[in-house]
């Protein structure tokens, strides 16, 4: 198969990146890959969507590093949707936020053409445009989550914080990666004004319950189809932990992956989440699981898979890329 991967931009992938990986995988079973950067994409005359690609050359590569090296020196050439039988979205929105606000949804809207055009788009570009924001997360079953109000008012988040034991979590209603991620306690309470008015600055603020088990991090469970990635046994799943005197378990910001412990509580949100996951088209997502809650459900470019099969020494890109493979012959069938 035929299968494009859209990126925020190539030169600054790397070969850790979750999305290289999958790539290589695929190279590596015979597919005919390519990346494009989301400034690469365009509409030609002829009504095809299509962009700027690089190619990965049709050779055997010693490690991700060349792999992607070999990418980053290929020249570029005009695809279009017509070539393609698989566009993968794995742009983070987010990351565009500040410098290039054109760029956040870019992979939506061409993605959408795309699969209007016939071409299998992964995740879903329309699933995906209602995801944009947290409030995305708010349709999921209220027993997976942790107590929430959305605003712009000074007032209600005080309120919230005098009902939640003096102790919040206070995030922007848009964005990931741990952007502008506070903790608002007694000591920090003075500053509440100044944090809100930082955060109001992109829009809405999340103010959420503070969970006393996120000082032992969170648990990032990777998904296909709203069901677990299981291989010999192994759950794709990383349990990371934050550095000391840091409240975010990111691990680009600073936060260390180790294996996880499935619970039979992290099952269960599965089988609450999983099921409109599946329904919305949400492909390949991750789950970010704090003691008995749901914190977030990453559905643009959930990273962090590499840690997972260095851990269990296993392969959780393969499957990945088979039920790829089975979503295109169906369609051809």
């Amino acid at each position: 198969m035929k299968i494009a991967f859209i990126v925020n931009q190539l030169m600054k992938e790397t070969a850790v990146y979750t999305t290289t990986r999958l790539a290589l995988q695929a190279h590596k079973m015979g597919h005919e890959v390519y990346y494009l950067g989301v400034g690469d994409l365009a509409y030609f005359s002829d009504e095809q969507m299509g962009g700027l690609a690089r190619k990965v050359p049709s050779k055997q590569f010693r490690s991700p590093d060349t792999f992607l090296q070999a990418i980053k020196e290929s020249e570029k050439i005009q695809i279009k949707a017509a070539d393609l039988d698989v566009l993968l979205l794995r742009n983070d929105p987010s990351a565009d936020i500040d410098k290039r606000p054109w760029a956040q949804n870019a992979g939506i809207v061409f993605g959408q053409l795309a699969q209007k055009q016939g071409v299998l788009v992964l995740n879903d570009p329309t699933s995906l445009s209602q995801a944009s924001n947290k409030m995305y997360f708010q349709y999921f079953p209220r027993e997976v989550r942790p107590e929430t109000i959305i605003t712009r008012s000074v007032a209600d988040i005080e309120a919230f914080y005098k009902a939640n034991g003096n102790k919040i979590i206070l995030k922007p209603l848009q964005g990931s990666g741990g952007r502008n991620v506070f903790l608002i306690n007694k000591q920090e309470v003075k500053n509440l004004n100044q944090i809100v008015d930082a955060i109001c600055r992109d829009g809405f603020v999340v103010a959420q319950e503070y969970l006393p088990a996120a000082k032992n991090g969170d648990i990032r469970l990777f998904l296909l189809d709203g069901d677990p990635i299981v291989v010999n046994g192994h759950y794709a799943a990383i349990h990371r932990q934050q550095k000391k005197g840091e409240i975010r378990s990111n691990i680009h910001q600073g936060g260390t992956a180790g294996k996880a412990r499935m619970t039979k509580r992290i099952k269960e949100i599965v089988e609450l989440v999983g099921p409109k996951l599946k329904k919305d088209g949400m492909f390949l997502t991750g789950l970010d699981v704090v003691g008995d809650k749901l914190m977030e459900v990453n559905v643009f470019s959930p990273g962090g898979l590499v840690h997972a099969c260095e851990l269990y020494d296993a392969d959780f890109y393969t499957p990945v890329i088979k039920a790829i493979e089975d979503k295109v012959r169906i369609r051809k069938e």
